[in-house]
Order: structure tokens, then C-alpha cells, then sequence
């Protein structure tokens, strides 16, 4: 199962070094990852609040920004230049001799099979086989496409969709207007899980499948998130798969907070579908073109083909498949250019494609998938564990001695918690720091000011990822630094307010 292992503890508990600089740096030096941050383009911080995009001419020298948003936005892998460039550079000498002509010098194969590249790429890092994975569109339209094939509401049976009630809005406008699609009421159909308490936002287990169990006999589809959005929780998904299973109930993911940053098994925890996007964590590119997962029982595509029949228009009898919107670009490729109107989808996750795939955006999902396959998602996951443990660590338990350049004790302070589980089994590389609501404006600020690039989340949340892919264990102690100093003199400032 998904969760089942404990985490041993982490070597720095019960060193009253962990706090220095010095400590960090020798974390670092014992990362064997260390060497894929140098595949990154890190911006400086004088690129932050240079008021151009191109920097002019002798510019002075200015350190590294320190990027803990790969949650919200990925960095560009350095590659990625080099996979567009080569891509234009194709499109400008071959027109449109680059669908079919291979070349020697290419790094993908032509633009008619640059999908199949991408899929198989992609396969190790969502745990899919690559028959399973397409990659192909955005995530909302993935959903979409999704639920019209998986959600098949029956009248006076099943109807509802079982879904979080603080998922992140785009999922419940999508699940609310397949609801309406279907000309039913979103307040009866959808029903929504809501925390217990709604100041520690966590859902257990249990708790989800006590609503799984309440609704079970009218539920035609469960939709949740891997990773919590907000607060940065993993859900057990091989636990929740299966208990929805029991209850003939088909479920499916958004993995947009899960791919690239913890290790996912799709197809071995029986996942029905999924969906994601590949900007965060996958390093692609704003609005990069996304997956999508569907396993492979509901992949088959069953043909009977007449005697003599050789393919073309009415040579085939019986075809069955599981139904779904269908596109050109979903054909099955030996029939695909026959051009006969009759739909023969492809076997697996690429049967759901709509149009031909844009070349330009999947090179770029295709270079940071380089990356992710050379580093395994095994290792990547357990330097996450260490980087995010150690951040915890650092702001829970922050010693007062100068020496360590932490000067606020916040076990005392009391002026920030920390909403994501605090078992690194149960959350991704995210921490989700709750602030006191006056802090949030000014601690944020100083952030910003001092070179740290993080997530805010209205009226008192700040995000923090550290990325394993092109973070450092300095990066971490640098921010929590940072801010444990910023609560500080946002709390000063208040109380002189106040005082």
C-alpha cells in the first residue's frame, strides 16, 4: 500500500548543529542529486526586479534567487532551449516533410510520432504502463474528456459525484458543469467532502470513505486531488481506489500536485483515470500541455474485422470500445490518413486524443521528461522527503542562539503552525504555513525583497516547495532564515501598532 512504510528519523533530530550554515552545506555535499540543479536555469535575484526581460549590457554580477515555487511554476531545465530550437529548426528547413521524415541529427522522432515519445517518457514517473499515459492538451479539458468516458449517470441510480469540497476551483467547475450536462441538479449531484475542522483542514482516511460509504449507492464517479492543493496533504490513493472499488464505484485523480513530486503507482493501485498538468513540478512551461491516465482494462479496443477485409471503409463489423469524445487524432494510426469516417480508436490513453498534439509545447514537456527519467523518481523522492523534513525541523524547532543566525524561537512565538500532515508519508514536497492574518502582507514582502520566491494563498497561507530536481538543503535553511526573521519584525511592527 501506498502508506504503509514508516520513515526512519532523519539524522539531523538530535544534532544541535542542524541550525548552522555549515550543516546545510554538508547535507549538500552528501546529495548525490546535487548535479541535475546545474541542468536548471536559476534566475538571479536582480532578474527578479530588473525592469527588463533581456539584461542589458554589463549588468553586475547578482547571486541566485532562491526558487522554492516549483509547486506554482517549474523552472526551465536548460535543455529545453535546445529541444524547441531543434523543433523550429526542423519546421523551418522540412515543412511539413518533419511529420514522417526521420533525421539523424533529431532529438524526437518526427512530428506524427513525438506523442508516442512523450508517453513512454512519461510512463515511469506516474507508474503507467506507456499504453496508459497520453500526453496531450490541459488539465481541466483532460478532466473533461475524462468524465464524459467515466461518468454515466443513470436515472433513478447512480448520479452523484463524490468529490473534495475544497478542491481547487477549476475541478469543481468542471465536475458542477458535467453535472448540469447531464441537465441534473449540482446541489443533489455533487457531494462534497468538508474537513471536520475547518481551521486544520485535513481529511483522514476514514473520513473519506465514510462519505464514499454514506453516498455509495447513488455515486457514478469519485474525483479527488493526489496532493491537497492548499494544504499540501497526500491522499492515499491505493487505500481509496480500492475501497471505492469495492463499492463498484469508478474514481479517478488530479495529479497536478502529485506527478514529478512524489512517486505514483497508477496502474498497480488500479487507478481507473487521472489527470495532470505538467507546469508545476514537471518544469514544461506556463499552461504546458498535460496527461493524462487511463488504465489499461478500459483501454481495449475490440475489433472484428470481416474475412476479407483489409482495413478501409466497411471491412470492419463488430467494434467495441469504451465511450468517449472523440477526435481525429485518437485513431487507431493504420487506419488514421484512410480518411473513411469510420472512428477506430487507438488501444490504451492515446484513443482519447482529440487533435494532432503541438509540437512546439510537447518538446518542452519532452526535455524536462529527459531529466525525470535520468534522476528516477525513487531517488528524487526520497531527497524530497529529506529537503521538506528538514525544513519542518528548522522552523518548529529554531533555537534563539546567535550563532545559528536564527534568532526567533518559534516554539515560543506561536506566530505561524504548519497545516500539511507532519508524517512525510502523507505530503509531497509542500509545506503549507499558516501565519497570523495581520503577518501574511509583510512576511511575504521581505521574502520577496530578499531574494526568496514562494507561494501566497489568501488570507494567511504561504506555500513552500523545495524541489528536489534544482533545490538545496542551503536553499532551505536560507528561507526558513529568512522567514523566522520576517514574522519577527511583522510581529514588532504590529505591536508597535497596536501599542
Amino acid at each position: 500500500m501506498q502508506q504503509s512504510q514508516s520513515q526512519p528519523p532523519f539524522p539531523w533530530e538530535d544534532d544541535t548543529k542542524a541550525f548552522t550554515k555549515a550543516y546545510a552545506e554538508s547535507l549538500d555535499a552528501q546529495d548525490t542529486l546535487a548535479h541535475f540543479r546545474g541542468q536548471f536555469i536559476i534566475p538571479t535575484k536582480h532578474d527578479l526586479t530588473r525592469k527588463t526581460i533581456v539584461p542589458k549590457d554589463e549588468e553586475p554580477p547578482s547571486p541566485l534567487c532562491t526558487y522554492l515555487c516549483g509547486n506554482s511554476l517549474g523552472l526551465q531545465p536548460k535543455a529545453t532551449q535546445t529541444y524547441v530550437n531543434r523543433f523550429l529548426q526542423t519546421w523551418a528547413t522540412k515543412g511539413v516533410l518533419g511529420h514522417f521524415t526521420p533525421h539523424e541529427d533529431e532529438l524526437t522522432p518526427p512530428f506524427v510520432d513525438v506523442d508516442d515519445m512523450a508517453s513512454k517518457l512519461m510512463a515511469p514517473v506516474v507508474g503507467a504502463l506507456a499504453s496508459e499515459v497520453a500526453v496531450m492538451d490541459t488539465l481541466t479539458t483532460n478532466l473533461h474528456l475524462l468524465m464524459a468516458s467515466f461518468y454515466r449517470p443513470q436515472v433513478g441510480g447512480r448520479y452523484k459525484i463524490v468529490m473534495e469540497g475544497k478542491a481547487f476551483p477549476s475541478d469543481h467547475f468542471a465536475v458542477e458543469s458535467q453535472i448540469m450536462h447531464h441537465n441534473l441538479p449540482p446541489a443533489e449531484a455533487m457531494v462534497l467532502i468538508e474537513p471536520d475542522d475547518l481551521e486544520h483542514p485535513i481529511l483522514s482516511t476514514e473520513k473519506i470513505i465514510s462519505v464514499i460509504d454514506e453516498h455509495a449507492e447513488e455515486t457514478a464517479l469519485i474525483l479527488l486531488p493526489a496532493i491537497q492543493y492548499y494544504t499540501g496533504q497526500y491522499f492515499d490513493i491505493a487505500r481509496i481506489t480500492a475501497h471505492a472499488h469495492s463499492k463498484q464505484i469508478p474514481i479517478g485523480w488530479d495529479c497536478a500536485h502529485a506527478v514529478g513530486n512524489v512517486e505514483l503507482k497508477l496502474h498497480d493501485w488500479d487507478v481507473d483515470f487521472a489527470a495532470w498538468c505538467n507546469y508545476k513540478y514537471m518544469n514544461s512551461g506556463p499552461g504546458a500541455m498535460g496527461g493524462l491516465f487511463v488504465h489499461e482494462r478500459h483501454g481495449f479496443v475490440d475489433v472484428d474485422v470481416n474475412e476479407n477485409g483489409n482495413g478501409g471503409s466497411g471491412s470492419m463489423g463488430r467494434l467495441s470500445y469504451r465511450p468517449r469524445l472523440a477526435g481525429w487524432w485518437g485513431g487507431d494510426k493504420k487506419t488514421r490518413f484512410i480518411m473513411d469516417n469510420r472512428f477506430l480508436p487507438c488501444p490504451g490513453a492515446a484513443g482519447y486524443q482529440l487533435s494532432n498534439p503541438s509540437v512546439l509545447d510537447i518538446s518542452a514537456v519532452i526535455a524536462s521528461l529527459q531529466v525525470f527519467n535520468a534522476a528516477t523518481m525513487p531517488a528524487l523522492r526520497q531527497k524530497s522527503i529529506k529537503l521538506t523534513a528538514y525544513m519542518e525541523h528548522l522552523l518548529l524547532n529554531s533555537p534563539s542562539d546567535k550563532q545559528t543566525i536564527f534568532s526567533v524561537n518559534s516554539a515560543d512565538s506561536k506566530l505561524f503552525t504548519i497545516l500539511t500532515p507532519s508524517n512525510p508519508l502523507e505530503r509531497g514536497s509542500q509545506l503549507s504555513i499558516l501565519v497570523r492574518p495581520y503577518l501574511l502582507q509583510g512576511v511575504y514582502a521581505r521574502l520577496v525583497a530578499s531574494g526568496i520566491v514562494v507561494d501566497e494563498r489568501k488570507p494567511n497561507v504561504i506555500r513552500v516547495a523545495a524541489v528536489p530536481l534544482y533545490n538545496s538543503f542551503m536553499d532551505v535553511w536560507e528561507f526558513c532564515r529568512e522567514f523566522l526573521e520576517a514574522c519577527a519584525e511583522a510581529e514588532r511592527e504590529n505591536q508597535g501598532k497596536t501599542g
